[in-house]
């Protein structure tokens, strides 16, 4: 499961660590420490004309032929072993629109009482952002005609130290898969199933944080500060 994340990198930074076409537009995304499903996050797209662009999506896929946007509460991840099977993510894993989810990491629960709930952050290793594979689609809204972009964050079984915390996390690609994964680079469905994998337990890490990362009203830099005293 993926269901906050956080975002508060310098677009500066992010349109070189994604190598965006030179000529796109950066996007309106305030930095967040605390992105909750509905909520808006960054992705990589490629575009039909073949540039890798950034676009806001909404957190929770709705898919094109979908009757309003309520769904996108329970479609904020997609299992990797059940995506080209689902109805409600397999169009878009037909139709190719793979994206990139960019983040600075998300956040997990670990159980530590009959009611009680140790948030933990986790981030790259090397501070460095963390890219998630998702997908996305475009839904109109009726009346108006309003076009809603959206997304969902693919999950698989997780590494050692996620297992820690939980039976899945999301995955999290390499520089080097972007391309194919995106489509600018030629693949088989087998290729891209293939990256569908957790990533290794050295290449992330993870700390405590305050509880008030919980409510998603609680937004700040303070949010994914680590609480020492907390063992792992």
């Amino acid at each position: 499961m993926c269901g906050r994340v956080r975002l508060a990198n310098e677009w500066s930074e992010i349109r070189i660590k994604l190598k965006f076409d030179p000529g796109s537009s950066p996007p309106n995304i305030p930095p967040s420490w605390n992105i909750p499903p509905t909520g808006t996050l960054l992705t990589a797209i490629r575009s039909a004309d073949g540039r890798r662009t950034p676009e806001k999506m909404r957190f929770g896929l709705v898919p094109r032929w979908a009757k309003d946007t309520k769904m996108a509460f329970s479609t904020f991840n997609a299992r990797s072993e059940t995506i080209t099977e689902k109805p409600v993510f397999r169009d878009a894993w037909k139709r190719g629109q793979r994206c990139l989810v960019v983040t600075d990491g998300f956040y997990e629960w670990r159980k530590m009482g009959v009611a009680d709930k140790q948030p933990f952050a986790i981030g790259m290793a090397d501070d460095g952002l963390m890219t998630m594979a998702g997908l996305w689609d475009e839904w109109r809204e009726p009346l108006s005609g309003e076009v809603v972009r959206s997304c969902t964050i693919i999950t698989t079984e997780p590494n050692e130290l996620i297992a820690t915390l939980h039976d899945r996390m999301p995955v999290i690609l390499d520089e080097a898969d972007w391309p194919k994964w995106l489509g600018e680079e030629p693949a088989s469905d087998a290729e891209l199933k293939a990256l569908l994998a957790s990533c290794p337990s050295e290449r992330i890490k993870m700390w405590a944080v305050d509880k008030r990362v919980g409510n998603v009203k609680n937004d700040g830099r303070e949010l994914a500060e680590p609480m020492d005293a907390v063992l792992l």
